[in-house]
C-alpha cells in the first residue's frame, strides 16, 4: 500500500505541473513495447517529445541528452565498427557487448553509450497516468527483494552510491532479479562488467542527465525517476528474459 500512495502522489505532482504547462498536452505519448534484445546500431526516434517528461525531467536536458550526447556515442560506435571491421548484418549489438573485451576502447564506450541510451529512451514515458509494475513482475520484486518498497530503496541507493559517471541497473538471471551499477558505459551484457544479467530498467547518473536541472542533487533526480517509468516496456523484457 505504500507503493500504490507513493506512487499516487507522484501522479498527483506530475499531473499538477502539466496544468500549468498546458503545451505537454500535445505531447506524443504512444510508445512501441521493443524487447532489449532489439535494440540496433541506429539511432531510433524518442517516440516522445522532449518536454514529454516535465517536470522530472527538463525539455533542454532531455534534448541535449538526445541530440548531443547520446547520438554522439553512436556516431563514434559507427566510426569504430567502421574500423574495426565489424559485420553489423551478422552480429547483433547485444553479442557484440558480450565480447566487447575483444574490441577497443572506444567501441567499449561508445556501444555501450548507444545501447544504454537507447534502452533508457524506451524505459521512460509521460508522467500523467498511474502506472505500476504488472502483476508477475511485482511478484518477483517480492521474491527476490522482500517487497516493491524494498526494490525502490536498493535500486535508488546503487544509483547514489555510484561514483561519478555510470549506471544504476535492474537485471534479470536466471528467473531473479538483481540490482547494481556499472561505471561509466558499461552494462550487465558485456564480459568485463562485474554485474550480469539482462537489462530491465537502468538509470543514467551521469551529470550530463540531470545537473541542469538539478545540479548536485542527484537523489532527487533519481526519485523523480519513479514517476516517468514506463511500467509496461519493463514488463515486456522480463516476461523475455
Amino acid at each position: 500500500m505504500s507503493s500504490r500512495r507513493k506512487f499516487i502522489t507522484q501522479s498527483a505532482q506530475a499531473t499538477a505541473a502539466l496544468i500549468m504547462v498546458p503545451d505537454l498536452l500535445s505531447a506524443t505519448t504512444a510508445q512501441p513495447i521493443v524487447p532489449a534484445g532489439e535494440i540496433g546500431y541506429k539511432q531510433e526516434a524518442l517516440g516522445y517529445s522532449f518536454n514529454s517528461l516535465e517536470p522530472s525531467i527538463d525539455a533542454l536536458t532531455m534534448e541535449i541528452h538526445y541530440t548531443k550526447h547520446a547520438a554522439g556515442y553512436t556516431k563514434n560506435m559507427s566510426d569504430a565498427i567502421l574500423a574495426e571491421k565489424v559485420d553489423t548484418s551478422a552480429l547483433a549489438i547485444t553479442e557484440l557487448l558480450a565480447k566487447i573485451s575483444s574490441y577497443s576502447t572506444k567501441m567499449r564506450n561508445n556501444a555501450g553509450g548507444h545501447y544504454n541510451h537507447e534502452l533508457f529512451w524506451k524505459s521512460l514515458r509521460a508522467p500523467r497516468t498511474f502506472n505500476m509494475p504488472g502483476d508477475a513482475l511485482m511478484k518477483r520484486f517480492k521474491e527476490s527483494f522482500g517487497s516493491f518498497d524494498a526494490f525502490q530503496t536498493k535500486f535508488s541507493d546503487a544509483a547514489k552510491s555510484r561514483f561519478g559517471s555510470g549506471w544504476a541497473w535492474l537485471v534479470g538471471e536466471n528467473g531473479k532479479l538483481k540490482v547494481g551499477s556499472t561505471p561509466n558505459q558499461d552494462n550487465p551484457l558485456m564480459d568485463v562488467s562485474d554485474l550480469k544479467g539482462t537489462p530491465l530498467l537502468g538509470l543514467d547518473v551521469w551529470e550530463h542527465a540531470y545537473y541542469l536541472k538539478y545540479q548536485n542533487r542527484r537523489a532527487d533526480y533519481i526519485s523523480s525517476f519513479w514517476s516517468i517509468i514506463n511500467w509496461d516496456q519493463v514488463n515486456e523484457r522480463f516476461n523475455q528474459c
